[in-house]
């Protein structure tokens, strides 16, 4: 099996490339080769056995996709993007890497000919959901985005929907909760905010809060969406039908609820370097986000959440800091 992760640089695509190493098959088959493309040189996971072909290619110049598919890898997983604070700041730059670098990508496949139909895992959000709500979104709620980033998500899984539809590619979507904790830097996504008032702490750093304790959302750890990407790629795609996206499981939680998490890991003293300080931009973008969801159709397919937030703490403990802190 040959597969191909594109925004293989990034945290998730570093975490999925070990993950499948690890797993070293899908679906019964032995992962032989493994693609990892980015904008930036990719690093192979340490102790893959096969072959690691690391690409630097980004996909929102025309014809590049076109490239990468003469290799004709059998998944394809797509998880370039940039973030939902940056999308919305610069609004061709969204559209180009985000919309355009998919249909770019799906267009390819199709015209790769010779009955060519990889399976692609396209990793969409949350966001492609606008206000107003109910108290838990399922699967059926119209799709109203209320910012760039969540409708150029939107017409991805439109476009994932109808190139499965016509046999072009076997395409699965994926909603990814807001990823938390997330490792590393902070970044330009406007929920960064809920990583860095825990990831900071735990370093013994001061962080920022720009929202109310009040403010609820949907929460999943890296490493369950890495296992939700991993399951994307191996689902019996006929039990999804003509419904391919798919919202997964999550941790509903509020801003009060990840602080008392890292009280009871590591203490009122982490607590107190959380500064409060309002940013309206922040609370403009994070209104229109949904809060809670019923995901009972993705649990039903094998999809599965995190426990807890102290579950989430403690997975950030023993991946990123060695079990404690630092």
């Amino acid at each position: 099996m040959h597969i191909m992760i594109i925004g293989a640089a990034g945290m998730l695509g570093s975490k999925t490339a070990k993950r499948l190493t690890q797993k070293g098959q899908l679906s019964g088959k032995r992962i032989e080769r493994l693609t990892l493309v980015d904008v930036v040189e990719p690093t192979a996971p340490d102790g893959f056995a096969g072959t690691a072909d690391l690409r630097v290619c980004d996909l929102s110049v025309e014809g590049a996709a076109a490239s990468l598919m003469a290799e004709r890898p059998d998944i394809i997983i797509h998880l370039a993007a940039i973030v939902s604070g940056e999308a919305e700041a610069d609004f061709a730059k969204g559209y180009a890497i985000n919309l355009d670098g998919a249909r770019w990508l799906f267009e390819a496949i199709r015209l790769a000919g010779d009955a060519y139909c990889p399976r692609v895992v396209f990793t969409s959000s949350i966001a492609v959901f606008g206000a107003p709500f109910p108290d838990r979104i399922g699967d059926d709620f119209i799709l109203t985005p209320l910012t760039s980033y969540g409708t150029q998500k939107a017409i991805g899984e439109l476009l994932l929907a109808d190139y499965s539809r016509r046999g072009f590619f076997d395409g699965v979507g994926i909603r990814l909760p807001t990823i938390c904790i997330r490792p590393g830097a902070p970044n330009r996504a406007a929920s960064g905010f809920f990583s860095n008032i825990l990831r900071e702490p735990l370093k013994g750093e001061d962080a920022i809060l720009p929202v109310e304790e009040t403010v609820r959302h949907w929460f999943a750890s890296p490493r369950a969406a890495v296992e939700f990407i991993v399951h994307a790629a191996e689902i019996d795609t006929r039990l999804l039908g003509s419904r391919r996206n798919l919202t997964m499981p999550g941790i509903c939680a509020t801003v009060r609820d990840e602080i008392d998490a890292l009280r009871r890991a590591a203490g009122d003293g982490a607590v107190a370097l959380i500064r409060v300080a309002p940013d309206e931009s922040i609370q403009r973008i994070i209104a229109g986000w949904p809060q809670e969801f019923d995901t009972k159709r993705a649990e039903s397919l094998g999809f599965c959440a995190d426990a807890s937030f102290d579950d989430i703490i403690r997975i950030h403990l023993e991946d990123e800091m060695q079990g404690g802190r630092s």
